[in-house]
């Protein structure tokens, strides 16, 4: 990924960078997508902007952090569980919280531990933006929050919250976002530690790893392929999607300019539709014409598919910060294509 991609982080105008620079920022999470974009569009400004921000990543693994991160005199490693950061003598000025469990067979299969990393992760870190006394902290969560949420509950704002399941041992994810938000909330009123919460929608563009599973990229990868796009479902779900840079320059809105105690949608208003919507998309765009969408239906759910949701997210509270997203759904297929053909 060149140094460019990152300007369209570093030149968003409803970022706070005056209150950035000369600041040390610490990061957990930051190999992952979201994360290592953050650190490396930071570590971009300072060559750019000349905004001198010193980078700490919180990694189990140092040497895994510098393959994905590369070496930068502002970037530092902690090689440290960041349960254990409270034993450590850490200075810092921000915190953005973007470490969790994000593998839906580990949330099924180890409910207790998602839940546990969850909370316990989250609290450390606010420990930490308290005994600091930080500027700003965002905690990373994620749309899930909502549940299962109606049609005439759309567009979605930060106040409205659907039905999660308490028998539904995935629910374990969702509830722990929950809980990690109030957390903050709690922070905040208690003690006055500066925190927001970034609810992201699902998030993708240059910088996603060609392993990636997920639907938006098998769509993909039958566009590369050639390969008609099969659906087993009618694809009525709807899907909320923002790209990788416009996600990371509304975290960094937040960091900044964000009200404490709130949460904030990041997504990109433009870019929900219907799976079969995306598909179609990618067909007769992407592919232009080339491959079709095929429908494949067994009678039963033999996929076990959870029934269709209707959730339109509505990012106003963070535009009225001033932030805006720049990519198009189309914008940000082409741009991870892109990326995966630079890779290789």
């Amino acid at each position: 990924m060149g140094s460019s991609y990152f300007d369209r982080v570093i030149n968003d105008g409803s970022i706070d960078w005056k209150s950035l620079k000369d600041s040390t920022v610490l990061i957990t999470g930051g190999t992952g997508l979201v994360g290592s974009i953050i650190v490396k569009s930071l570590l971009h400004s300072n060559t750019v902007n000349s905004t001198n921000i010193k980078v700490i990543v919180v990694t189990r693994s140092a040497t895994k952090a510098e393959t994905v991160l590369g070496k930068d005199n502002n970037l530092s490693f902690i090689e440290s569980d960041i349960l254990e950061l409270s034993n450590l003598d850490i200075k810092c000025d921000y915190i953005i919280h973007c470490a969790a469990i994000t593998s839906s067979a580990l949330m099924v299969s180890m409910p207790v531990e998602t839940i546990d990393t969850s909370y316990q992760g989250t609290k450390a870190m606010l420990e930490l933006a308290k005994s600091n006394n930080a500027k700003g902290m965002v905690y990373i969560s994620s749309m899930e929050v909502y549940g299962v949420t109606t049609s005439e509950m759309n567009p979605v704002t930060e106040e409205k919250l659907g039905y999660v399941s308490l028998e539904n041992v995935r629910s374990s994810y969702q509830e722990s976002k929950r809980i990690c938000e109030l957390l903050c909330t709690s922070y905040a009123s208690e003690y006055g530690v500066r925190v927001c919460s970034a609810r992201l929608a699902q998030t993708f563009g240059a910088g996603v790893s060609k392993d990636e599973g997920r639907i938006f990229a098998q769509f993909a990868k039958s566009v590369i392929s050639g390969t008609d796009i099969v659906l087993h479902t009618k694809g009525e779900s709807v899907g909320n999607y923002c790209d990788t840079s416009d996600t990371v320059a509304g975290i960094l809105c937040i960091l900044t300019r964000g009200a404490s105690g709130e949460a904030y949608n990041v997504s990109n208003d433009n870019n929900s539709c219907h799976i079969y919507e995306m598909a179609e998309l990618c067909a007769n765009k992407l592919a232009s014409g080339r491959i079709k969408v095929v429908f494949d239906i067994p009678e039963g759910n033999l996929y076990g598919y959870a029934p269709a949701t209707e959730m339109r997210l509505s990012s106003a509270k963070l535009q009225a910060l001033g932030w805006k997203p720049s990519y198009s759904l189309e914008d940000m297929y082409n741009k991870m294509i892109s990326y995966w053909n630079e890779a290789d």
